[in-house]
């Protein structure tokens, strides 16, 4: 049985503020990062919780990320609004534009928000959440480096170009899920590797261009898109509406930045946001109850929404914490040194 360190919320954001404090991150980015990655792990995302340090720590040492950049806004037009964040991870830039964007979006009844020149590596859920707490319907999507191959092919093209939707439910946890259009996330595949676990078949190809099941072979290979030509026209969509069309980064382009150091994916990110109440007026009410039927049928059926075991973990870590591996609270604790 694999050696497990409990902590608290508290501990585990302490734990991974720590790290990126002595590691030269400021204070605000510093808070920025440990928060998302400790509600990663409340959330029970490993893939997506203080595993996420060690890249963060990484990418700086490898001079991909800045450490202290101040987020630049800039008004483009009545609905949309872009935020360079100057090389940074895109955790402030979103944070100090947040506010002017969900006025954006109930002024105009939708808005878009591009966040540029940033680094990402965090979970897309944590952007959603934010504008569904406002009561707003949200849609975000970003590439990442190239280590998708598309269907039919057999090198790395796409990033695994994650979608993330939320639908706000009034009174109860909103509708959200956080997909990559590759058959896995790059984090999953990692946590196999570090965990000498096998992948499930036909979530990647070796360097030949074969299938495999080794995560290693994986890694150093191309990962596949799920669902075939249908995940690879989605994860495709994702490289335009949050590259070219916002004026940043493919995946290929952010790989070929990256320079084989090993860092997190450098690129864009585009958010759009709806407010219902600007849809739908003196209906909004009525409309989103109607909303809550057609959860209601999937439930019915033994369909378990997306999103729902996120928010059935929530309570459970904030009530006992959460467990790391020793091995991953070693490794963290030593960049605190």
């Amino acid at each position: 049985m694999t050696a497990s360190v409990r902590l608290t919320l508290d501990q585990a954001y302490h734990l991974a503020q720590r790290a990126l404090r002595s590691n030269g991150f400021s204070a605000e980015h510093a808070d920025a990062v440990a928060q998302n990655v400790t509600a990663g792990e409340r959330d029970g995302c490993a893939s997506h919780g203080l595993y996420r340090i060690l890249g963060c720590v990484h990418s700086l040492q490898m001079g991909k990320v800045s450490a202290d950049a101040e987020p630049e806004l800039i008004d483009s037009a009545p609905a949309i609004m872009r935020v360079n964040a100057h090389g940074a991870f895109s955790l402030v830039a979103y944070r100090r534009a947040l506010p002017a964007f969900v006025d954006k979006v109930k002024h105009n009844g939708i808005a878009a928000l591009a966040i540029n020149h940033c680094v990402h590596f965090s979970a897309l859920w944590a952007d959603i959440e934010p504008l569904t707490d406002q009561g707003l319907v949200a849609l975000a999507c970003t590439p990442s480096h190239a280590w998708v191959t598309p269907a039919g092919g057999s090198q790395p093209l796409f990033g695994t170009n994650p979608i993330a939707f939320g639908w706000p439910r009034p009174g109860q946890p909103p509708f959200v899920f956080d997909m990559a259009t590759s058959a896995a996330a790059r984090g999953e595949i990692e946590l196999h590797r570090r965990a000498g676990k096998p992948l499930p078949p036909g979530w990647g190809i070796d360097k030949e261009g074969r299938p495999s099941t080794d995560a290693a072979s994986v890694l150093a290979g191309a990962m596949l898109t799920f669902g075939g030509h249908k995940g690879s026209a989605l994860a495709a969509m994702v490289e335009l509406l949050a590259g070219p069309l916002i004026g940043d980064m493919t995946s290929k382009e952010s790989l070929a930045f990256d320079n084989q150091t090993g860092s997190s994916p450098y690129g864009g990110e585009l958010i759009i946001a709806m407010d219902p109440q600007r849809f739908l007026g003196e209906q909004q009410a009525s409309y989103l109850a109607h909303a809550e039927t057609l959860f209601n049928d999937m439930r019915q059926q033994g369909a378990r929404l997306p999103g729902e075991r996120r928010f059935r973990q929530r309570p459970l870590s904030e009530q006992h914490g959460i467990e790391l591996p020793q091995a991953l609270y070693d490794e963290i604790e030593a960049l605190c040194r």
